[in-house]
């Protein structure tokens, strides 16, 4: 799927979504449904949530510099796993992860999901049908979580790959993993956030070719902030 293909789906999807359910919720969170207490957030993701190789990680890994976005009215917590795919046929499937217990153990109010690079590895894709299924079990596992108000999820459209490094490439992203990503949340009702776009033509960002230094965390955190501010 070509970056204008996508840019126009992007465009259209909530209009698409609205259309074909009346009850569809508009995707921001307002601080005001919680009865005030914080809002839970959920980063769930690879090495690119976790902050590898960004500098002064803890302080400027995505999740952080998001949670100083939103502000004191949100706890944002970092459930990256580096290595860890989608798939569960995947070398390090995020399923059986501390991290993944350790999110659904938080019950977040609001789930934001960036996984996919990984999957892109020749030994971890086993094709659009394979990871469509787990990326819909995925989902369901965090919408059936018993949130009042309903738990919110958003799933990220990867970073771009700007060279083929540990078996990671833009082959299986472009022509695999991010149209999947796209086809089952326009027909599961879920909003994108398209970090493809957003980082794309920063190649300086990406010091080896595939992780996001400070600046690109900061542009992811301040990308998903706007998708998801109160």
């Amino acid at each position: 799927m070509t970056l204008l293909h996508r840019r126009r789906f992007l465009a259209l999807a909530p209009c698409l979504a609205l259309a074909a359910c009346a009850r569809f919720e508009p995707p921001h969170v307002h601080v005001e449904d919680y009865d005030g207490r914080k809002v839970r957030v959920a980063c769930v993701g690879d090495s690119i949530t976790f902050g590898a190789g960004v500098e002064d990680r803890d302080k400027n890994h995505y999740p952080a510099v998001l949670g100083g976005l939103l502000g004191t009215s949100f706890e944002v917590r970092n459930f990256g796993r580096s290595g860890a795919t989608l798939s569960r046929a995947g070398d390090l499937p995020y399923w059986g992860t501390d991290e993944f217990k350790a999110a659904t153990a938080f019950v977040p109010d609001v789930v934001v999901i960036k996984l996919g690079t990984n999957d892109t590895k020749p030994q971890n894709w086993k094709g659009k049908e394979a990871f469509t299924k787990d990326l819909e079990a995925f989902l369901e596992h965090f919408a059936s979580l018993r949130n009042k108000p309903r738990t919110k999820i958003w799933v990220c459209l990867p970073v771009p790959v700007y060279a083929t490094q540990w078996g990671i490439n833009a082959k299986n992203l472009d022509e695999g993993v991010i149209p999947v990503l796209m086809d089952v949340c326009q027909r599961r009702k879920v909003p994108v956030i398209d970090l493809n776009d957003a980082l794309g033509g920063h190649p300086e960002m990406f010091p080896d070719k595939i992780h996001p230094n400070a600046a690109g965390a900061r542009l992811m955190a301040h990308t998903v902030f706007q998708a998801i501010r109160p």
